[in-house]
C-alpha cells in the first residue's frame, strides 16, 4: 500500500474514533437531560472545546475526559469500544491490594482518542493510586483548553517533541525533559511537529 493510501486510511480511522467519543459524550450528556452549559459548568470545559469534540472537530485527553465522565456519572471506559477497554478489570480480586506485576508480553490495554493513544502500563490494583500510561501523540489535531484537574501529572519525553502549557506558560519539551505538576493547575500539552511524539505519562488519581 502506497504511504499516501496508508495514511489517508490512518487518518480516517482517526477522526472515526474521535468522532465516537463525542457521539457518546452526547448521547450520555442528553441522556441526563444536561445542556452544553451545564456540562461545561460541571466539568470545567469550556462549551466551545465540549461543543467541537461532541461533533467530532476536536480530540479530548484521558483527564479532561475522566472530568467529563464524572460530571455524567459515567466511567472513562464508556466512552471508547468494549473491546477497547480489555477485561483486566475482571482480574483485580485476584490481585494482592499491596502489588502488580506487568510483563512485557502481557497484552497492554490501550484507549485511543484522537491524536492520543494511551497504552496501560499497569494491571489495575484496588489499593493503588497512580495511572500509569505510555502516550503517543500524532502531529496535527487542534489543541485542548488548558485545564485544571484533582491530582498530579507527570510526564517524561521519550522521544519526538512536546509543547506543555502550564498556567499559561508554554513550554516545549525534548527527549529526556520532563514536567511535573499539581494538576490544579490548567495545563496542556499539544504535537506541532511533524511526527508522533512518545511519552510516558503518570498521572493521579486512577481512571481506569
Amino acid at each position: 500500500m502506497a504511504t499516501s493510501e496508508r495514511q489517508g486510511r490512518d487518518d480516517r480511522d482517526d477522526r472515526e474514533r474521535q468522532g465516537a467519543v463525542g457521539a457518546r459524550m452526547r448521547r450520555f450528556r442528553k441522556e441526563r437531560g444536561m445542556t452544553l452549559r451545564g456540562l461545561s459548568t460541571r466539568s470545567g470545559l469550556s462549551i466551545g472545546f465540549l461543543s467541537q469534540v461532541e461533533r467530532g472537530i476536536s480530540s479530548i485527553g484521558l483527564t479532561a475526559l475522566n472530568g467529563v465522565a464524572a460530571a455524567l456519572d459515567r466511567s472513562v471506559a464508556d466512552f471508547f469500544d468494549d473491546e477497547q477497554g480489555g477485561d483486566d478489570r475482571a482480574t483485580v480480586a485476584r490481585l494482592p491490594s499491596h502489588f502488580t506485576l506487568t510483563r512485557a508480553s502481557t497484552a497492554a490495554t490501550e484507549y485511543v482518542s484522537g491524536q492520543q493513544t494511551y497504552r496501560m502500563l499497569s494491571a489495575r490494583g484496588p489499593n493503588l493510586v497512580l495511572e500509569p500510561l505510555l502516550v503517543h501523540i500524532a502531529p496535527g489535531g487542534r489543541r485542548e483548553d488548558a485545564y485544571g484537574h484533582a491530582g498530579e501529572e507527570f510526564a517524561y519525553v521519550l522521544s519526538g517533541e512536546l509543547l506543555y502549557e502550564v498556567d499559561g506558560v508554554e513550554h516545549r519539551l525534548y527527549p529526556g525533559d520532563s514536567v511535573h505538576l499539581r494538576s490544579t493547575v490548567p495545563h496542556s500539552m499539544y504535537n506541532d511537529t511533524d511526527r508522533v511524539t512518545t511519552v510516558v505519562s503518570v498521572v493521579t488519581p486512577r481512571l481506569f
